[in-house]
């Protein structure tokens, strides 16, 4: 789903090929109480961050954890959203809301429903 695509940047028209590489938790990069989700959007590196209180929000409300392959799901999604409303392609991290991942989460999962399930992230990029 959104863990390697395409969208078209709402100001340039050009094709951008989002492609997930990997989920840090930042606390111990950049001394932030999220989870960092790296993209390449054209072999540019973009960082979407979670905050980690996403994941105590989702616990008390479904009993269920955010894994790292929904994540991945959920920042891909945002990023897609960002680049089709014409984000700043200057910026390099952008932060989600709390409640931005668990609306991004719930259209996730309904869509891995919709589909037959969650897609498996690639190994060894």
């Amino acid at each position: 789903m959104y863990e390697d695509f395409h969208v078209t940047d709402r100001w340039t028209g050009e094709d951008l090929h989002c492609s997930w590489k990997g989920t840090l938790v930042a606390i111990a990069t950049r001394h932030a109480d999220a989870v960092d989700v790296r993209f390449n959007v054209n072999n540019r590196p973009m960082w979407i961050a979670l905050p980690l209180t996403a994941w105590l929000e989702q616990k008390k409300r479904s009993g269920k954890v955010i894994t790292d392959q929904l994540a991945a799901q959920i920042a891909g999604r945002y990023l897609k959203q960002l680049i089709e409303e014409g984000y700043d392609a200057g910026r390099e991290v952008y932060t989600m809301t709390v409640s931005e991942v668990l609306d991004h989460l719930d259209a996730v999962v309904a869509a891995a429903k919709s589909e037959g399930g969650m897609p498996l992230l690639p190994v060894g990029v």
